[in-house]
């Protein structure tokens, strides 16, 4: 790993972090197709990114760190946004799926802290559960902020916060199960 720090990847993953605000602010404001185009930009810096550290050798501990943050910040303020009521929104992400999401997120965050204390260092590389989940995710905001840019409800948006739910169940149980062998080892 480089320790390089202003490597392209992670001029990207930070640019992906500046876009957050934007992306919310232009939310709030009722720019939907603006904040739609803000997400799928910000998505785009996260393939690219992950895609210039490995073309150019440049993956660096700091990227390591940044990109999962960068991500799980951007999902974090897109589901909380699409909760939010009184912004002008068709179509909302139920608040109790918002809550099941961050709090498999900060479950995840606070057990790897926590056995990393208590055990010591142990590597816990994603699941394929856990990109499952993150690619459904992205696709459920994307479909919820496109139905709302059109101003019209969907089943699509329906069948996503279902989809959404059955994987925030199935991956949080994979990691459980998981964090136990990693334990246990």
């Amino acid at each position: 790993m480089s320790t390089q720090v202003f490597t392209i990847a992670n001029q990207l993953t930070m640019l992906r972090l500046l876009l957050i605000p934007a992306f919310v602010i232009l939310m709030i404001y009722g720019e939907f197709g603006w904040a739609l185009a803000t997400f799928i930009v910000a998505g785009l810096t996260d393939a690219l990114d992950g895609l210039a550290a490995r073309m150019a050798g440049q993956k660096s501990d700091l990227g390591a760190w940044l990109d999962p943050a960068a991500d799980k910040l951007l999902l974090l303020c897109t589901f909380v946004v699409l909760t939010l009521p009184n912004i002008g929104l068709v179509n909302r992400l139920p608040l109790w799926l918002t809550i099941l999401v961050i709090s498999r997120d900060v479950g995840i965050v606070l057990t790897v802290a926590i056995v990393s204390l208590a055990v010591g260092p142990r590597t816990f590389p994603p699941s394929p559960l856990g990109k499952a989940a993150t690619a459904i995710f992205i696709v459920a905001c994307v479909v919820v902020m496109y139905f709302n840019y059109l101003g019209r409800t969907s089943v699509f948006v329906d069948a996503a916060i279902w989809i959404s739910l059955v994987i925030t169940l199935a991956s949080a149980a994979d990691y459980v199960w998981r964090m136990a062998r990693i334990i246990n080892k």
